[in-house]
């Protein structure tokens, strides 16, 4: 059984998840709150403004996502996924955790092997 909080969390993280692989900047910011952080090996942002500006050049690479696993709690989420791309690193497994404030993603944490992108880093935009 889940608490009305965690489906709110549910409803945010799914809701800007599906949106950003579908490559809608406005669906996926409509879930971001203020203040916000987004961190990943390769990109640092501090407003959703700036997290979501390279969505279209990342969607643009993505041919597909499978969804392993969504954990969801009261304020917090994590989901790991596979992202299909089309570029030499293939398929990424990653795994995304999203911390909540008032119904809004606060900040995302995402986490992933980086060894198949080392050759492609200098064309990743910060």
């Amino acid at each position: 059984m889940t608490t009305a909080s965690q489906d709110r969390t549910r409803h945010a993280v799914r809701g800007y998840h599906e949106a950003r692989f579908r490559g809608d900047v406005a669906a996926a910011a409509s879930h971001l709150g203020r203040p916000f952080r987004f961190q990943s090996p390769f990109i640092t942002s501090d407003d959703p403004e700036g997290h979501l500006a390279t969505l279209p050049g990342f969607v643009s690479i993505v041919t597909g996502v499978e969804l392993i696993s969504e954990l969801y709690g009261e304020t917090e989420a994590t989901l790991v996924y596979d992202v299909h791309t089309a570029t030499p690193a293939g398929t990424q497994r990653t795994a995304e955790h999203f911390r909540l404030s008032d119904g809004k993603i606060a900040s995302i944490l995402l986490v992933f092997d980086t060894s198949p992108w080392q050759p492609m880093k200098a064309h990743i935009q910060p």
